[in-house]
């Protein structure tokens, strides 16, 4: 019995020493395999393998044999002799350009070929983020021979060379003469669509990212210039972009004309940058973008080739039609986000609830009761709205009562310092709020005259303070645009 118990131990060791050993990296087993590299750095090793030799040369002409015999680990991605053979002059004869474009094959960490991940997005020396993608490509290039180790890394034999790529920002500011929609694009770094903007230009620190903090596109829908995500971008030819802008001025009228196409060329670039590099065989026929549009993307559209950047693909697109049923959206008013509420003192009487309606739908509600005053006033506020007719719907739960209570809805306003309200858009009569009804119930409509928001959206009780006439109760609003 003993004598099996204790080949059983043996046993189990055994199988999970080979699990062990089978679980671990090339880099991990790179030890005692007689391999002559392991005793000198990467910049020498690469130096001393002929296939890359020239590379070697470089590294040397850069100073960063140098950095590759230091301390830390790295990873080198080593063009072909022939590659480099193929390298544009331009490139070798400027001290600045050689260094960065050789900066741009170096990664800190060693990352082999066999890695839990199987791709990811590294970073290089440069600046660059390069996917490695499987066993067998890095970016744009071939992995030729794998896992060639030194004492302080890791390097890779690969088909071409790295030369570092332009990101999509950069691409676009190359476009500014040429093309209408980069202009405008670049025009929003001195513009500003929203009141914080305007802030960020004025606090930004001037330097080569500084776009990516002041410039209202890159604030408000992606940063562009950030290397580490990937996008695709639409760049509309001059022609289809400026109908498309044209097809949005009716519903985005501002103070002035200019003002006018700005927004319409805000609200028409915003829905063509997606946050991932789609390659053609992966394009769908609808793309969604942040701001909830779905975007028919037609392919036959599309002009020439790809435009492969650091940071994600460019398609040049003749036109790219988005109905305007998809981009004038319903704006949703959840009843328990209210910003403030009137008199503020009485905030015990607010519930915000968590309830299940008699259809099994979950759904968060406000509701006050038993205030003890008349016309007790939620607050609310709506951005981005279109300048048409807005259809209002409400969904107002009175679940707790047994009696028909009343209130209202209204539109807009500001106070002025004596107290008193101006610049009302709408205020619907009391409506009455029945017993036990969860259907959403149409109010009436009405009309913004110029796009924007509206800061003040008032829920008001009944003109009463019997406790049980005086609630409230709000599911959500909803504004649905009228199509002109």
């Amino acid at each position: 019995m003993i004598s099996l118990k204790l080949n059983y131990k043996i046993l189990l060791v055994s199988i999970l020493t080979i699990a062990l050993h089978s679980c671990s990296t090339p880099w991990e087993d790179r030890q005692n395999n007689g391999d002559d590299n392991l005793s000198v750095s990467l910049g020498e090793a690469i130096s001393n393998t002929n296939e890359v030799s020239l590379f070697g040369a470089l590294l040397v002409q850069t100073g960063y044999d140098k950095v590759l015999a230091s301390s830390k680990s790295y990873t080198v991605f080593a063009p072909t002799n022939e590659a480099i053979y193929l390298l544009d002059k331009s490139i070798l004869n400027d001290s600045k350009a050689l260094s960065i474009f050789v900066s741009n094959h170096i990664a800190i960490t060693a990352y082999s070929s066999v890695r839990e991940k199987a791709s990811q997005k590294i970073l290089m020396l440069s600046g660059k983020y390069l996917e490695f993608k499987g066993t067998s490509l890095i970016g744009d290039a071939t992995i030729v021979t794998p896992d060639k180790y030194a004492a302080n890394g890791v390097f890779h034999i690969v088909s071409k060379a790295l030369s570092p790529k332009n990101n999509i920002w950069q691409y676009i500011k190359g476009l500014s003469s040429t093309s209408v929609m980069s202009k405008y694009l670049l025009s929003l770094t001195e513009l500003n669509i929203y009141r914080a903007d305007s802030i960020a230009k004025l606090t930004a620190v001037p330097g080569a990212l500084s776009d990516s903090l002041t410039n209202s596109y890159l604030r408000n829908v992606y940063n562009l210039n950030n290397e580490k995500n990937s996008y695709t971008l639409f760049l509309m030819e001059d022609v289809d972009y400026t109908a498309e802008v044209d097809k949005l001025k009716p519903y985005l009228i501002k103070s002035n004309a200019t003002r006018t196409t700005t927004y319409s060329s805000y609200f028409t670039t915003r829905d063509l940058v997606f946050p991932k590099a789609y390659l053609p065989n992966e394009l769908p026929a609808v793309l969604t973008s942040r701001f909830g549009i779905n975007v028919p993307i037609d392919k036959t559209q599309i002009v020439g080739d790809p435009i492969i950047l650091s940071n994600g693909i460019v398609y040049r697109i003749k036109k790219v039609d988005v109905p305007l049923a998809n981009r004038l959206v319903t704006t949703k008013i959840e009843g328990e986000s209210n910003f403030g509420f009137s008199p503020t003192n009485l905030r015990s009487k607010i519930f915000y609830r968590d309830k299940k309606d008699p259809f099994g739908i979950d759904f968060k509600d406000i509701m006050v009761q038993n205030s003890g005053v008349s016309l007790f006033t939620l607050n609310y506020s709506a951005i981005n709205l279109y300048s048409t007719t807005y259809k209002v719907y409400w969904r107002a739960i009175n679940d707790v009562q047994t009696n028909v209570f009343q209130q209202s809805l209204r539109i807009g306003g500001v106070f002025q310092p004596d107290g008193t309200l101006t610049g009302i858009i709408k205020t619907f009569a009391y409506t009455n709020v029945g017993v036990g009804v969860y259907n959403e119930f149409y109010l009436g409509d009405f009309t913004m005259n110029q796009a924007g928001n509206i800061d003040l959206i008032s829920l008001i009780a009944a003109n009463t303070n019997v406790n049980g006439n005086n609630s409230l109760t709000l599911d959500y609003l909803k504004f649905v645009p009228v199509i002109k």
